[in-house]
Order: C-alpha cells, then structure tokens, then sequence
C-alpha cells in the first residue's frame, strides 16, 4: 500500500515528517518499505526563456537566456520545444536528479549554466508519462511564478511511504483506514467524507433491476449517473493516483480509483447503454467465455463469480471488468456497482487472472457501511468533475450483518495478558484514539468495534489494540511470576542425532513441502497425498510423507557442484492421510554414496553393508541388539531389487533400506529409513553391559560355495546356534560371483570370533567348533567349503 501523505492529510491534520511518520507507524505494527519524496530532485525553480537562438556550432542545439527571478542564466538546450516566451523547469548549477547530477560548463564552445528539465527527467515512473513528457522539456502554464518551486507548482510535492501490511489489517489498504490510524497515534480527530450531491429524475428501481444467484454475494448496491463527460482528471486527482501507483486515464476511470484508494471499497463502472436494465451476479458455467478489459478471452470455471446482463457475462466480480460495457470517450450514461463478494472466490479468481489493486482488497475483506459510503462518494466525484446527474435512488441486496461488534473486556485482562499496570483511564484512552465507543460498569468495559475494523472479534484482539497505540516500547520488562513444575524432555531424537554425528554423518534440515509427483516415491504404503489449497510454488506443493525425495535433492544439489563423498541424515516428519485419519510420523532417514571415512586418512565406497552397519550401529545403540533384521520382500520400484530389505524389529517391519534403483539414479547410492514412531513402540528394558573379557579371542575366517537363492541371514543363523556362546561375533567380508564359480552359485566369506570369558580358548576347541559349523551349513543347504 503506497500511501500519499497528500492525500491523507485531506482527512487528517498532521504536520510530521515524513520518515518520522513511517517509523512511528512501524511502532505500532505497521512496517514500511520506503519513505521519501514523490520526486527526488533538488535545486530546481522556475524559469522564463527570454531569448533563444540557435547555437553556432549545432544543427539541433539552443542558446537560452533564462530568467529565474534572481538572475538571467545561459543555457545550452536541445529540446525541439525549447522557444521565447516559454516557462520552464530550470535545474541549476549543483542540482540532484534521479539519474544525474548537473553542472555548469561549455558545449561546443558555448557556457551553460544549468538543464532545463522535460517530466521524464525528474524521476518519473515510464506509466505515468505522456510522449510530451519524454520528448521535450516541461511547459509550464502562464500562471507559474518565476523564482518558484517548480514540483509545488504541478502538484507534485508529495511524500509516499511503501507500507507492507499485514493480511489482518485490510482496513489499511485506504487512506481512510490510514488516517483513523496516524490519528490513534497522534490523538487527532479523523475529518469526515463529503457525500453531498444532488439526484434527478425517477427513482431508478422503476428502470433497473438486480438479480444475486450466490451466496457468494452478501451486498450488491447499484446507482446511475446519466450525462458524464469524459475529459482529462483535475490534477489534484491525477497528482494522488500518480503518487499512489496508479496510471491515471481520464476523470471517470480516475474517479473509480481514486475512490477505491480513498475509502478501500473498490467500484465498477459500466456504459450503462452498452448493459441494459438489469444486473445479475451468479456463478460461471464450466468453460463459459468472457472477454475481458485487456482483450484476452477467458475460459471460466463454476468457481468463478460472474456479473451479468439478462443474457450473457459483462465481467469477473472483483477482478475484472468486461471489455463489452468498457467505459469509453463517447459514453454518456454509467453504472456504479458497489458491492461485496466472497474472499476465498476472489483470490482463487485473480489468481487465475490477475492479481489487481481491486482484487487484493476483496481478498482482505470490506466494510459494508464504506460500501455503501463509496458509491455515494462516487456520485459526489462525477457531478462535481464530470458534470454527470445522479439519477435518484439505489438499487440494493444486502444480507450482510453491518451492526457493530460488542466485545466485553475486563481492565485485569489486559495487564494479566501485557504483564502491565496500565490504568483504566490509560486503556479507555487508546479506545477513544481508536474511535471506538465504550461503555463501563465496575471493571469491565464494553467496546463498540466500528465495522471497518474487521480484524477485531474476540477481547485479545482488544488486548492487542492496547498494547499497539500504548506503545510497546512504553511496557517495562520484568520476569513473570507464575506457578512451575519441573518438566520432561525426550532426550532420545538428540542422542540418535548425536550417534549419527559419532558415526560420521552429517545432519540435514530440508522442507517438508515437495512436489505431488514424488510423494508416493520409495514406499509401497498406501496413503492419500495432503496437497496445499494454494501453494506458493508448484514445486512445493505436498507434504512429504517419506523424507527420502527430500534428501535426493540435497545429493542432486551437492552432486552438480562437484560434492561426490556424501553421507548426510535427517530426523522429520512424514506426514499422511489414511482414511478419516490425518497423521504425521517422525522418521530417521539416511543417505550415502561415494566414500566413506572409517578412520583417519581411511576411506572405503559406500555399499550395501556399509549403510547397514549405520543401521545396526542405531538400532544397537538405542537396545535392539538382537531382536531385528532385515527381511527380504518386494520393494518399491525406486529401490533396487537386489540389494534391499525391509528392517524389521520383533516381527514388524519399522523401516527400509537399499540402493536406489539404476532407473532413478546411475551412481551408487544407499539410504535407509527407519519410523521412529513405530520402532519406539517396541518397548526395551535397561541396558545390560558385560565386562570385557580379560582372555583373547581367536579369530577364524570360513568360504562357503551356495547356491545363489540362499540368503547370508539364514546361514548366519546356522552359525551362530552351531558355535554356541564362545563364538561372539559373525561378520560377512566378502561376497563373490566370479569365474571359476558355477553361474547359479556364489561365495559368501565370513569371519568368525570366538572368545570365553572364564578361559584362554585351546585350538582343538576352536576347530573342532569350526568343523561342526562347516558340517551343519554344509548339510543345511548343500555348500561346499571353498578352499
């Protein structure tokens, strides 16, 4: 919202500068942007050509003599316009303007002692100049008075500040709303608008009907104003539109904005020769066609509000006009519609088709009451600048509720929530700046809330309003006294956190949002997709409900820049829709490819048992040792075939992991997943520890030939009930499917520990171990001892 400081003071009397006035805004809620001067120009006055001729030495080139009051300067000037007898815009020696700084000196031989200025030059934006105001310089009317200011003279010495408003506060998108709140900052009355015209003729029911057939119109107000002249703006008109960002057109367009600016009500104007006698707001036909102002034909949808005639759609409500009933040079006769639509309807809309001034503003929410205030002002603006007659009556459909809101508070209130000692005069006296009414009874107060202030509903907001215009800076800190207990803190997130850190791995924090397209990637669960109603990029549009898309990303980022070793993790959300049932679960999620560090200067290629020594690390750590493992089923299609698996922990399946199929990638990259919801609900007890044995172990390696089909768990489990409680640990180190093997066979190595804790280990018991091991697998699944 750009605010004129011109335009603001037509309704309230200030006299602040106009950085002060911004920041003392921002102190109560509202921020800016900028603040500063329309025009950015400095040492420029007016001038008088009193001699021009043309220069020697130059086929375009003029000499001026130029009168400023105080003295005559030379000046060398190229304007085609430049000639005798004209008043100018003379920048001198030393001036500032927006692209270049001026100083005397000689052109082609001649002094020149200043610039005379076209409009462009002064910082304009490209919009709001005509082609004389670029291809000349600035022709200022004989009532200008030589000597002085030149932007005071056309009108163009505003002050504008850049508000960003927050979505709550719509009544600040008009000058009103503006003013209502400089005055509760400054303590000044808010001046009232000026709705007085006369009306004409029959009442204008007789002749015109309206026809609402949604409830997504609450209020429809419509006037007419018969004989308008269409012609250039006043320029007090032109001059706050400019300043407010808007181009102006002509005075009835002009009119229409400027009164949209001034009140926050945004208006419609129709030829009402090209409409007809009736007005109907309904919603569009699926694939229904409306051609609007800008002259792009639009394919609507039934989500679409459309205002019609009796037979076809002239416009989109709250967006955009028809280019059918466009008001042009020639017409005559207008309708005014004032009118309230659903907000939801029209952001979908402008969204669609353009986001406009307008369209923001329905989007906020409008008063009813400047609804009606605005087509009357309307009526106001075009009998007094377009000579138009107000045709008597208007013609109405308001279901709306414009009754004041009534909202009790109690003086406590407002401290216990501030933590303040603000008395009750104080807090009756921000109400009053505010301009709302108020009634007490013993310690409570009942606030009337002026419908404009849509954002105030319940007595917080009014605590808020407090706090706002009393100041915050004004409210002394101290520590609040309230009863305590001694809290719980789930340590366990930080402690995996930190056991992946330990473990080499570096922690991620990415988005929960992605693209509907990846969300049912890398699972085979079946969920429906919790998409945005309005995203802000297509690209992010879908809660996760895996976070290994997530992850993807970060690698493809770090991949394209040349990052090829990474072995990252993340502990989030994954979120879902299973039936009627909205959850979220909190997953672990890991990647990693390229090379792993596994000691100082001592890397391996990331594969398949590296990634699943992570796992078993984690689940170890947190007291699973010996309750998981990882089940061969079928898998998503994302993830390789033939090296994954399913982590399951006391026969439920808690997690994944694998490489990622050559389909989604051609490198070699592993992740796994592990719902830590799930898994915590496999309860453990207290950790066990045993002591070190003081004896050494002994170590054997053994090499079985087997068929392809057999999967390493199974043999392990021979093992390990073959060898008994001295063997401690089995470890796959090698797999091999090379020559010299049959092609439905594979070797699988394995090293094995054994160690007592009450003894030294003799080597007869060792092998005689060894050999039952060999003779179980062997007799188990048919192996053969690889030698």
């Amino acid at each position: 919202m750009k605010l004129s400081t011109n335009f603001v003071k037509d309704y309230i009397d200030i006299d602040v500068d106009v950085k002060q006035l911004a920041e003392d805004m921002t102190r109560v809620g509202n921020e800016y942007d900028s603040a500063g001067k329309l025009i950015n120009a400095t040492k420029l006055i007016i001038g008088k050509i009193i001699e021009c001729v043309d220069h020697p030495d130059s086929d375009h080139l003029h000499l001026c003599k130029v009168d400023i009051g105080k003295e005559v300067l030379n000046i060398v000037c190229g304007a085609p316009n430049a000639r005798k007898g004209l008043k100018v815009i003379v920048a001198q020696n030393g001036a500032e303007l927006p692209e270049k700084t001026i100083k005397k000196g000689m052109i082609r031989g001649q002094e020149s002692n200043g610039m005379l200025c076209s409009i462009a030059e002064l910082g304009l934006e490209h919009k709001f100049l005509k082609p004389e105001d670029k291809d000349g310089i600035a022709e200022l009317g004989e009532d200008a008075v030589i000597g002085e200011d030149p932007i005071k003279y056309l009108g163009l010495n505003d002050d504008v500040i850049d508000f960003e408003l927050t979505a709550n506060r719509g009544d600040l998108l008009s000058v009103l709303g503006m003013a209502y709140e400089i005055g509760a900052i400054y303590d000044k009355t808010v001046k009232t608008v000026d709705l007085s015209h006369k009306e004409y003729g029959k009442d204008l029911n007789e002749s015109f009907k309206t026809e609402v057939k949604t409830d997504n119109c609450k209020l429809l107000l419509v006037k007419k104003v018969e004989n308008v002249e269409i012609k250039e703006s006043p320029s007090f008109i032109k001059n706050r539109l400019i300043a407010s960002g808007i181009r102006p057109i002509n005075n009835v367009v002009d009119i229409s904005n400027y009164v949209m600016l001034e009140l926050g009500q945004p208006l419609h104007f129709y030829d009402a020769d090209r409409l007809g006698k009736k007005l109907v707001v309904r919603m569009a036909e699926k694939g229904e066609k409306l051609t609007t102002l800008d002259n792009i034909e639009r394919t609507l949808d039934d989500s679409d509000i459309v205002i019609a005639d009796s037979t076809h759609g002239v416009g989109l409500a709250g967006v955009m006009g028809g280019l059918e009933t466009e008001v042009e040079n020639d017409t005559k006769n207008i309708i005014i519609e004032s009118a309230i639509f659903d907000s939801v309807k029209i952001r979908l809309t402008s969204k669609k088709i353009l986001r406009s001034e307008a369209s923001n503003r329905f989007e906020k929410g409008l008063d009813p009451n400047r609804t009606y205030m605005a087509i009357e002002r309307a009526c106001t603006l075009l009998e007094k600048y377009a000579n138009g007659k107000v045709v008597t009556g208007i013609v109405k459909y308001d279901k709306t509720d414009n009754k004041e809101k009534e909202i009790n508070l109690e003086f406590k209130n407002v401290n216990d929530v501030l933590g303040t000692t603000i008395s009750q005069k104080e807090i009756l006296d921000v109400f009053r700046k505010l301009g709302f009414s108020y009634s007490v009874k013993g310690d409570i107060v009942t606030v009337k809330v002026p419908t404009r202030r849509l954002d105030i509903s319940i007595k917080e907001d009014l605590i808020e309003e407090v706090s706002r215009i009393y100041g915050v800076d004004n409210i002394q800190g101290k520590l609040p006294v309230v009863p305590m207990k001694k809290g719980t803190f789930d340590k366990t997130q930080r402690e995996i956190r930190n056991k992946m850190i330990a473990l080499g791995l570096n922690e991620t924090l990415t988005y929960v949002l992605i693209n509907d397209k990846e969300v049912h990637k890398f699972t085979l669960d079946e969920f429906e997709e919790l998409k945005l109603l309005d995203p802000i990029t297509e690209d992010r549009n879908t809660l996760r409900y895996t976070i290994i898309p997530s992850l993807l990303k970060i690698y493809e980022y770090n991949n394209a820049r040349g990052q090829k070793d990474i072995s990252i993790f993340e502990i989030g959300k994954g979120f879902y829709k299973k039936g009627e049932i909205y959850g979220e679960d909190t997953k672990l999620c890991c990647l990693m490819t390229g090379k792993y560090s596994i000691g100082l200067n001592h890397t391996n290629n990331v594969d398949f048992y590296t990634i699943k020594g992570v796992v078993e690390e984690i689940l170890n750590y947190l007291g699973y040792e010996g309750r998981y493992s990882f089940i061969k089923q079928e898998m998503p299609k994302e993830i390789h075939p033939g090296q994954s698996a399913y982590i399951n922990v006391n026969g439920t399946d808690v997690g994944i992991i694998g490489k990622l199929h050559p389909n989604v990638s051609k490198e070699d990259i592993y992740v796994f997943e592990i719902n830590l919801d799930e898994l915590f609900k496999k309860k453990v007890g207290k950790m066990k520890y045993k002591e070190i044995s003081k004896f050494p172990s002994v170590k054997k390696d053994v090499a079985f030939l087997i068929n392809k089909k057999v999967v390493s768990k199974d043999i392990e489990k021979v093992i390990k009930n073959s060898g008994g409680s001295i063997l401690s640990d089995i470890e796959v180190f090698d797999v091999y499917t090379g020559k010299n093997i049959d092609e439905n066979k594979k070797s699988i190595a394995y090293s094995l520990n054994f160690i007592d804790n009450k003894k030294t280990l003799t080597d007869e018991e060792v092998n005689n171990l060894l050999e039952k091991i060999i003779k179980n697998v062997c007799d188990k699944f048919g192996a053969e001892l690889r030698k």
